[in-house]
């Protein structure tokens, strides 16, 4: 049963909590990157053994995205949100206090948990909000995702440099408490449940066949993509992708519904994402080091850690501008017509670092224009799902495509570390056509996410919920898509 109305938190204060969740979720995801070989020397380890924090969070991340998603649809959002968000406040203090390379590894496993954090929040927003206010909250929200993501690397270098890279665990612990226990006395109980219990048997399929793809996506270039390992767990990751598939299928509980990822704009909305994916992860990799390489071999700027995030800024707050509009923009345009401006724009982006990337001001125009299409793309994308499902899937079909984006992302970083070091010069740095091909595989990885988004069925107004005209964002026959049924 729904709480009366007036005794609910107002959506306003609910919002301020969730984003202060996604936010923190964002930084420990890109805020860690510039500083691993601070981290390496610190902890007396080697490079092969260092990238392992952050493999283990994204194999943790990736596991636990959609499973919280799902728990939290059955058995309440609020819960799953303050659990969520306690898990990354113990990762980040044990990582904060960790005198090891392993405790930290650890750490970084538990703080994966919190991916949940985002499908979460959309679920909460869909449930508490105003109707006509969801595509803005959702935007904003999957907008802090590329903003965080943006900040991380633009403060990872003065947070070290003045402190230590322990306060870059220190810093989202206590955003994440904060928001924990904001959460736990602010957030209101969900009113949308899933009846029935959790396929734990479904859960491990879905774990097994991610850790085996992403494990070997993300260690090819290192242990070798003819290596036994790595074919190995490809050949893993075949078998069992199929068998989860089929056991989902067949089961009456399934974790994630496969009716529900057969509706046409739940399928290619996940399509776009992976392709979307992997350019925008593999960017956010790169760029920096793109920046970072010295002026002597012939292209790079040589600028350091803190001068490369401080040149990405624009497009930080370009992502941030993006996403905060981009509910208005659907309302007006429609979620899917945001979606292809944004993967168009990233092709732009990307197309234009391919060309001229010879001037700073080349890089930083480029990025900023990359920071918009980020911006625009995350909302949409994130409306079109949230608004194909029923309420009480909301959590999982978030996570799901959450997760695919994920995955895509990195598919593309393993894809462009391959081609970017596929030459090197004797200093040991990669060639300038390195980066330049990498760059214009980027491209085509936009390109493509433009036209699967092209192609995104469009629902169209047949009911008025709310006053006023609706949008594709916002409309929809909520019958037929309840019950799985797609229409073109």
């Amino acid at each position: 049963m729904t709480a009366p109305l007036e005794r609910r938190t107002d959506y306003r204060v609910t919002f301020a909590v969730l984003c202060v969740g996604v936010g923190s979720f964002s930084l420990l995801q890109s805020m860690v990157n510039p500083v691993l070989p601070t981290i390496e020397a610190a902890l007396d380890t080697d490079q092969a053994t260092v990238t392992w924090v952050l493999t283990a969070y994204l194999l943790s991340a990736s596991v636990f995205t959609p499973i919280v998603g799902r728990v939290g649809d059955k058995v309440g959002k609020e819960r799953m949100l303050v659990v969520a968000l306690a898990a990354l406040t113990v990762g980040s203090l044990m990582a904060a206090v960790a005198t090891s390379i392993g405790v930290l590894i650890a750490a970084r496993v538990v703080q994966g948990v919190g991916g949940g954090v985002l499908p979460l929040t959309f679920g909460i927003i869909r449930d508490e909000f105003p109707r006509e206010r969801v595509a803005g909250a959702i935007g904003t929200a999957a907008a802090l995702l590329a903003v965080g993501g943006g900040v991380g690397l633009v403060i990872a270098g003065p947070v070290v440099n003045a402190l230590s890279y322990h306060w870059l665990f220190w810093i989202p612990m206590a955003m994440t408490a904060v928001a924990a226990l904001a959460a736990a006395f602010w957030v209101p109980e969900s009113p949308e449940r899933t009846p029935g219990r959790i396929n734990v048997g479904s859960a491990l399929l879905l774990s097994a066949w991610l850790v085996a793809l992403l494990l070997a996506v993300s260690q090819g270039h290192s242990w070798g993509w003819s290596s036994a390992r790595v074919v190995g767990l490809f050949v893993a990751a075949a078998v069992l992708l199929p068998t989860w598939v089929i056991a989902e299928s067949r089961s009456d509980e399934p974790l994630v519904d496969m009716r529900m990822m057969r509706i046409p704009t739940v399928w290619t909305a996940n399509l776009t994402a992976l392709l979307f994916g992997a350019g925008m992860y593999a960017m956010f990799a790169f760029l920096p080091q793109f920046l970072q390489t010295p002026e002597s071999s012939g292209y790079g700027f040589g600028v350091s850690v803190t001068e490369s995030g401080l040149l990405l800024l624009p497009q930080t707050v370009a992502s941030f501008v993006a996403g905060v509009l981009a509910g208005r923009l659907a309302h007006r345009f429609g979620s899917k017509r945001m979606l292809v401006l944004g993967a168009a724009l990233t092709a732009l982006g990307t197309l234009s670092l391919t060309v001229a990337h010879d001037e700073i001001w080349q890089v930083v125009a480029a990025s900023t224009v990359l920071g918009l299409a980020f911006g625009l793309a995350f909302a949409a994308m994130s409306n079109l799902v949230v608004d194909a499902v029923p309420q009480t899937q909301t959590g999982v079909a978030s996570g799901m495509n959450t997760n695919i984006r994920t995955v895509g992302g990195a598919i593309g970083s393993a894809v462009l570390a391959s081609v970017i070091t596929a030459q090197l010069e004797p200093t040991g740095v990669p060639v300038e056509s390195g980066y330049t091909h990498g760059f214009a595989v980027l491209t085509g990885f936009a390109a493509a996410a433009a036209v699967v988004a092209a192609f995104i069925p469009v629902v169209r107004a047949t009911t008025h919920l709310v006053a006023g005209p609706q949008t594709e964002a916002e409309t929809g026959d909520e019958a037929e898509v309840a019950s799985g049924v797609s229409r073109a």
